[in-house]
């Protein structure tokens, strides 16, 4: 499969090696198309691997990973519009917002949610709201953490949900992990799940955990 991945930070780049890994094509988008690390990451990952703009990325994949800042991902994401039209696009931003330093804040909470935002900017695009509850490490490799543990998709269109799940499955999440909270309103939940997230890294010692849900 021909993907894109927006993004060149830890999340893109450990989202771009492993999809190249697994054989699919990967191109790495960013601001410019000459970045000088979606660069290293083509040399690094090789065969599989390119590089190019967010439009060209966007444009390139049957389907897309957004892993940008979350504030800049409205305005990133915008111009991809036409590119993106009617595939399904993973965002695993978050709306974090650092300027006061560590800990960050939520920059949107309560009745609204950056994947919303991002449905709003894209309408003709199938959204889907995945991995932001989890490090890196961890998206692409869930036997990081040992025992039972799960993750999370929302999203407005059923169909999105299901490629999604079974790219996840490629990944290494079993189907019984991943749970399906709904339309992409329920981003807001996995969202604010970061303030959680930030305390316990803070009170394990390491991001390289996950939560279960007992029923």
């Amino acid at each position: 499969m021909k993907i894109g991945v927006l993004g060149t930070g830890m999340v893109g780049h450990a989202l771009a090696s492993r999809l190249v890994q697994l054989g699919h094509q990967v191109r790495m988008g960013a601001r410019e198309a000459t970045n000088e690390k979606a660069a290293a990451w083509v040399k690094q990952a090789g065969t599989g691997a390119s590089q190019g703009t967010f439009v060209d990325a966007a444009g390139f994949g049957d389907v897309a990973f957004h892993a940008t800042v979350g504030q800049a991902a409205v305005e990133l994401l915008s111009p991809c519009a036409a590119a993106l039209r009617g595939k399904v696009l993973i965002d695993v931003s978050n709306p974090l917002d650092f300027s006061k330093g560590m800990p960050p804040t939520l920059f949107i909470s309560g009745a609204d949610s950056l994947g919303e935002r991002i449905q709003r900017a894209l309408p003709d695009t199938r959204v889907v709201k995945a991995l932001n509850t989890v490090n890196a490490n961890v998206m692409v490799n869930p036997g990081v953490v040992k025992g039972d543990h799960d993750l999370f998709v929302s999203g407005n269109d059923p169909a999105a949900k299901k490629q999604v799940s079974e790219l996840l499955v490629g990944f290494g999440w079993k189907p019984a992990q991943i749970v399906d909270l709904g339309d992409i309103t329920t981003a807001r939940g996995t969202e604010a799940y970061l303030m959680l997230w930030i305390r316990l890294w803070g009170a394990v010692g390491s991001p390289n955990f996950n939560i279960k849900v007992v029923r």
